[in-house]
């Protein structure tokens, strides 16, 4: 599903290039969880965004369900982020005049993938039966990110790009939460390639990569 060669990347910086990825080749099936550890600074934030189509790589090759993310122009690029990719971020960026409600149905209703009876499913596993008429600065930040989760899964996206989804909870709530998301990826059908620096999130998926000097390699 999601096919990565000879990805290079680097950044300029007081006049000097500093290379961010090198080389980096990365496969990974559809429906499969991976977790994308590394220090701070390792680029694990960048290969994200390139998958994305976010950002542009300086070379090599991203192919997502047989499309070629590193050329392909902004118009489908942003097209297939609107209906085949979900991004969930440590920031939640829910839109602060929507409610609840119109929050999680915002992605699913602009790409024409509305499911209402998938919609109050995933309100009911994630709790938020009685916060749907409230707006995102009057819950918790545990509420504002299952809001996210349920946003990003109602149109059963084939490939969820997290970088942190966790980030901003504290212990228990992360566990909740990336318990919940977890699941909720899988029941969707969907992939999940998520940035994180916990070792105790990435025990949630299928597969652990450590990103070091630019590569990739398997993780424990």
């Amino acid at each position: 599903m999601l096919s990565i060669r000879n990805l290079s990347k680097s950044y300029r910086s007081a006049g000097i290039s500093q290379a961010v990825l090198q080389g980096l080749d990365f496969d990974m099936a559809a429906s499969t969880s991976v977790a994308l550890l590394g220090d701070s600074g390792s680029g694990k934030s960048t290969l994200l965004h390139l998958v994305a189509g976010l950002d542009r790589p300086d070379g090599g090759s991203i192919e997502f369900a047989g499309k070629a993310l590193h050329s392909a122009p902004e118009p489908e690029l942003a097209a297939l982020r609107r209906s085949r990719l979900s991004l969930v971020f440590q920031q939640f960026h829910l839109i602060p005049t929507l409610d609840v409600l119109d929050n999680i149905r915002f992605q699913a209703a602009l790409c024409g993938k509305f499911d209402d009876v998938y919609q109050q499913e995933l309100v009911e596993r994630l709790g938020l039966d009685d916060q749907l008429d409230k707006f995102p600065w009057q819950l918790s930040r545990g509420q504002q990110q299952r809001v996210a989760i349920a946003r990003a899964l109602l149109h059963r996206p084939e490939l969820v790009l997290a970088d942190e989804p966790t980030g901003n909870l504290d212990e228990r709530s992360s566990s909740e939460v990336m318990a919940l998301f977890s699941e909720l990826v899988q029941r969707a059908g969907s992939a999940l390639l998520m940035v994180t620096h916990s070792r105790e999130m990435a025990a949630f998926l299928d597969r652990r990569v450590r990103l070091h000097d630019g590569r990739l390699t398997e993780s424990e």
